[in-house]
């Protein structure tokens, strides 16, 4: 089993509760901030991926609220905080 192939399982044990309001989000007009090309590369959940338009979008599902995008691309592009009490993901190890 590779590497990747090892990762993916275990995350696939984790737990994700979804909430109201998505706890990150791209800031309204800085979707083709290229700042944001950052966090397509890094996020370990891969939640970023490049829109037909140019631009970047955010899927919230499965995120692991590790804060690396927040680190990558800064709080003048990104709105991001902790989830609300009881959602979120909760770490199962295998």
């Amino acid at each position: 089993m590779s590497d990747s192939t090892a990762l993916k399982a275990k995350l696939g044990l984790d737990i994700f509760k979804p909430g109201g309001e998505p706890h990150i989000k791209i800031k309204p007009g800085m979707e083709k901030d290229p700042r944001l090309q950052q966090a397509i590369n890094i996020c370990p959940a891969g939640l970023y991926s490049t829109a037909d338009k140019g631009g970047v979008v955010l899927n919230i599902d499965g995120c692991l609220e590790c804060g690396t995008c927040r680190i990558a691309c800064g709080t003048d592009v990104l709105e991001w905080s902790y989830p609300e009490g009881g959602t979120g993901v909760q770490f199962r190890f295998g």
